[in-house]
């Protein structure tokens, strides 16, 4: 996978040089470009931005250094063999990312990041690109950051470990949080390690057991816990067609009820953990 990046502030995504990403760079699984916006203007102030139309507090990004740094991107990145791009465009007013678009993400070959500053990027350069190619605008949450490079980090991370080749272990992501199939719905429940007792806290016995049915009941019951107490927003949407007959008692010990659209609602008993 190709991933390039055009920023104002090409120090802020160094990070991706190390940990999981920086190894998948070094292994040739991923070739990222990190490429300085700043390079496409052509007065002495390298001016990126100016005063928006209408009025208003803050500064508006400028079309012109976005389009010749996109142009030219695209451009050494056909001339390479790189093909497929989608333009990645972090913005709180973008669609939420999750598990599921970082998944959707992943199976593309080349991903364009354009992190923006001040009160975002002129509105006609995202309308320009998206008649040519597939533009996701993607929000990591519901807050304002000073600019979009934390959200490249943060969308980049999760899409390379989905990557062939990315993880030690191929398997290690399948019962993530949000995982697609089971685990769509439901955040991962506590995990354990060496020693059994410590400070006069021992692991669940269930995991010595060597019973890897019992094992993963208990996971997948430890999994409905903690969602119905930090994510019950999840409960309520969550796939009937993944509950068997186990999972449904669990939550109906939890004080949740099956209305009679067959969603889950909480009860005046629900159990807070």
């Amino acid at each position: 996978m190709r991933l390039d990046a055009v920023t104002i502030f090409p120090e802020y995504l160094d990070p991706l040089n190390v940990s999981l990403v920086g190894k998948a760079r070094h292994r040739g699984v991923l070739d990222v470009r990190v490429h300085d916006l700043r390079d496409w203007t052509y007065d002495r102030h390298n001016t990126v931005d100016d005063t928006p139309y209408g009025g208003g507090p803050g500064m508006v990004m400028k079309t012109e250094p976005w389009g010749e740094a996109l142009d030219q991107v695209l451009a050494d990145g056909y001339e390479a063999g790189a093909h497929s791009p989608a333009l990645v465009v972090p913005t709180p007013s973008g669609r939420p990312f999750t598990q599921e678009l970082a998944v959707e993400l992943s199976a593309s070959p080349w991903l364009i990041f354009t992190p923006a500053r001040y009160e975002g990027i002129d509105r006609r350069v995202m309308d320009e690109y998206a008649s040519r190619i597939p533009v996701h605008e993607v929000s990591i949450g519901d807050y304002v950051l000073a600019g979009g490079e934390a959200a490249v980090l943060v969308i980049t991370e999760a899409v390379a470990r989905l990557l062939p080749g990315v993880l030690g272990n191929a398997e290690s992501h399948r019962d993530d949080s949000f995982a697609p199939g089971a685990m769509a719905d439901l955040l991962e429940g506590p995990v354990y390690t060496k020693p059994p007792s410590w400070r006069g806290r021992d692991i669940p016995e269930v995991l010595l057991s060597g019973h890897h049915g019992k094992i993963a009941r208990w996971r997948r019951d430890e999994a409905f816990r903690r969602t119905a107490r930090n994510r019950p927003d999840l409960i309520e949407r969550c796939d009937l067609a993944t509950l068997d007959k186990k999972d449904r008692s669990l939550l109906a010990s939890l004080g949740w009820q099956q209305g009679p659209d067959g969603r889950f609602g909480r009860g005046p008993e629900a159990v807070e953990e």
